[in-house]
């Protein structure tokens, strides 16, 4: 398929990196082969030292399956390359390991496995690294000025959906001469393209809403060729390389991801705007209400308000679990963006092996209750959650 810049992403989500085929078929087949063999070896040749592009070795990602996905993943964010990965902390840590070894900053709220990888493990190696919240970015400029080289962060964040500007942050990165990698998983590139507001690298859990099904693992990592191909030899030898079948599993699930995202981010807004209004609701974080802390940046920075919200409720840690387990159509699950709702308590699940103290320090509290908003009817989701708060 022949791809041009005017295509808009939903056309990209549909044909971009689609390989034809000699039987017809619309998508790229499955190519469940370890190994690919050569006419003769000076063709083998030219493959294994770059003159020719080709298939080699599924380890390596050098299958035709997961280089068409990686071409339709690269044009979803506007990347000139894209590296899939056996999931997202996976390619997190091929990243960390090839660009953040002289050090690593981390802003704001993430993942709790991300923050377990920076914040113990990393240093294991001799990794210099560093946390530091949204409310203390003047420490920035001298953690850089000092020698850490990756900036790493989410926006939205996990849970409370904190919003950080892209752009004023890749500037005040690269005046240092360092890197920023954004983790758009919580936007997802419908929402959001971290890449054109001057990031160095896109990373997604592709689990969640690119794969959008619940029923896939994977990551991915884009950004120029250059800042890709030392990453590739740490993927390769960690073994990091998602199965050609799951590969065409998420290409699949990829063709469908405009229309999912932009319905979610409807009902999400439909949700927030109804909650709001409860007498039980504390408060309700998502960057499409007008009180919104972050809502303006949003607005500028995002275009939709994504899938994601958070409800603090007016009870305590156990009273909040009351309410969830009465809940009949959010499932009670860590994961997000499926087609499928899903509601969690951080402290239970995604942040529950960080410190009291420490969310505390992070305004993570038992009363937080995070919403993945599927594909039900908004009015169906906006009931279950009056009864079981009711």
């Amino acid at each position: 398929m022949t791809e041009t810049k005017a295509q808009q992403l939903a056309t990209r989500c549909v044909h971009a990196g689609e390989l034809a085929d000699s039987h017809g078929s619309p998508h790229t087949p499955i190519y469940a082969t370890t190994t690919f063999k050569f006419a003769n070896t000076a063709a083998l040749l030219d493959v294994v030292e770059g003159r020719q592009a080709g298939s080699l070795y599924t380890r390596y990602g050098l299958n035709p399956t997961i280089q068409a996905l990686e071409a339709k993943l690269a044009s979803l964010e506007g990347a000139e390359a894209a590296f899939a990965f056996a999931s997202g902390m996976a390619a997190e840590a091929a990243l960390f390991l090839a660009h953040g070894r002289q050090g690593i900053v981390c802003i704001g709220d993430a993942y709790g496995g991300t923050l377990e990888l920076i914040a113990e493990q990393l240093p294991l190696l001799g990794i210099p690294t560093h946390l530091i919240l949204g409310s203390e970015l003047d420490r920035l400029d001298g953690l850089l000025a000092a020698g850490a080289r990756l900036v790493f962060l989410e926006t939205p964040t996990n849970p409370a959906l904190e919003l950080f500007d892209i752009a004023a942050i890749a500037e005040q990165v690269h005046a240092h001469g360092a890197l920023l990698a954004v983790d758009n998983t919580f936007a997802s590139p419908v929402n959001q393209q971290p890449l054109a507001l001057g990031a160095d690298f896109a990373v997604h859990s592709a689990t969640k809403y690119l794969g959008g099904h619940s029923d896939l693992t994977a990551g991915a990592l884009m950004a120029s060729k250059a800042l890709l191909d030392p990453i590739w030899g740490w993927r390769k030898n960690l073994g990091s390389m998602p199965a050609p079948e799951t590969c065409s599993q998420l290409a699949r699930s990829l063709r469908t991801l405009v229309v999912r995202v932009r319905q979610q981010n409807a009902t999400a807004q439909a949700i927030a705007d109804a909650m709001t209004r409860h007498p039980r609701i504390r408060r309700v974080l998502y960057p499409g209400l007008g009180d919104f802390p972050g809502h303006e940046l949003a607005a500028r920075q995002m275009s939709g308000f994504g899938g994601m919200l958070t409800l603090e409720i007016d009870a305590d840690t156990a009273g909040t679990a009351a309410v969830v387990d009465r809940l009949k159509l959010f499932s009670i699950a860590a994961s997000l963006g499926g087609v499928e709702s899903l509601v969690t308590q951080p402290v239970t699940t995604t942040h529950h092996g960080l410190s009291e103290d420490e969310r505390a320090r992070r305004g993570i509290s038992g009363a937080m209750v995070r919403l993945s908003v599927g594909l039900e009817d908004a009015g169906d989701l906006i009931a279950d959650l009056q009864q079981a708060l009711d």
